[in-house]
């Protein structure tokens, strides 16, 4: 319950407090990117329960001659590249936390189709909210491989505790600071996760 009213209360005071970064983060995208401003999509939150995710959208919608969605390099603007930088594009998953889908801190929500993938260990990422931010991204964040990301969202599931969060929330505000942890290595996001489906 501290949890909750503690994310609760940071969300509402953040919507409000970074309501101008709202405002030109959108006019921006709107003049770049066009419509719509927002990124939706179905992710897997506490207990797998499936929910709808915003963020700000940062990425065109460019295909090939065959109709095949371009990498994430090809669609992703200065603009957008820009706003990752500062993790502006997570502002409206503030949304998402008064609803209750999500926690500040917690492993992110991973694509629907990852669900297949995991390993049992891996699943219990899922025994818990997801968070903006958790363990595996003040510990490296995209310049991880998947498994040490998922090392340390176990990590967290079996130890998090309000004091944890606390820590967790100002090494996060450090990092964005100093923009560290942005991109993979070989990519400008980062790889899927093609771990092995439980029958293979």
């Amino acid at each position: 319950m501290i949890k909750r009213l503690f994310d609760f209360i940071c969300s509402i005071f953040l919507i409000i407090v970074c309501s101008p970064l709202f405002i030109i983060t959108s006019i921006f995208i709107k003049f770049t990117l066009g419509s719509p401003i927002f990124f939706t999509q179905k992710r897997p939150g506490l207990n797998e329960k499936i929910f709808t995710i915003y963020k700000f959208r940062t990425m065109s919608e460019l295909y090939d001659s065959d109709g095949i969605l371009l990498p994430d390099s090809k669609r992703l603007s200065k603009v957008g590249n820009f706003i990752r930088s500062l993790s502006l594009d997570e502002l409206p998953t503030l949304l998402n936390i008064i609803k209750g889908d999500m926690s500040l801190v917690g492993p992110r929500p991973l694509l629907i189709e990852y669900l297949c993938l995991y390993s049992e260990e891996q699943k219990k990422r899922h025994l818990v909210k997801p968070g903006i931010t958790g363990l595996a991204q003040i510990n490296g964040r995209n310049l991880l491989d998947w498994e040490e990301k998922f090392n340390y969202d176990v990590l967290y599931v079996e130890n998090h505790n309000f004091f944890l969060d606390i820590k967790i929330l100002f090494i996060t505000i450090k990092k964005v600071a100093l923009r560290e942890g942005i991109s993979s290595q070989n990519e400008m996001t980062t790889e899927p996760f093609t771990g092995r489906k439980k029958n293979d």
